[in-house]
């Protein structure tokens, strides 16, 4: 058996530039590094990045997050406010839905599961 390469995130990787769905507010850009995907598709690691702006979100996968820079705001359909700052951690579980808002200028390191769907 073969030993699995270690994914190493300093490695240079071009950005997957899009716009949130949805948007409530300013002209939100993302930016995504995924760095990887397991053989399943259902787990992903990588970077991502945003500007300014405010979107509604409905989280189908958990999400691992760890601000490295900027400030964020997610606030929950039922009006629940979180703010994180550069340094914080955090974890979206699935089916949460609200609002995610980019503060300021923001990037993140993220791992992403979902679970497999029902045949």
């Amino acid at each position: 058996m073969t030993t699995p390469t270690i994914v190493d995130f300093r490695r240079n990787l071009k950005a997957q530039e899009s716009a949130p769905a949805r948007v409530l507010k300013g002209e939100p850009k993302t930016w995504v590094r995924n760095y990887y995907t397991d053989p399943s598709q259902q787990f992903f690691a990588g970077t991502w990045a945003s500007n300014v702006g405010k979107w509604q979100v409905e989280y189908t996968e958990h999400e691992f997050c760890h601000l490295l820079e900027g400030c964020v705001v997610l606030t929950s359909a039922d009006g629940k406010r979180w703010q994180f700052n550069a340094g914080d951690a955090w974890v979206i579980p699935a089916g949460f839905s609200g609002t995610w808002e980019t503060v300021e200028p923001a990037r993140k390191r993220y791992a992403t599961f979902e679970a497999a769907k029902p045949a």
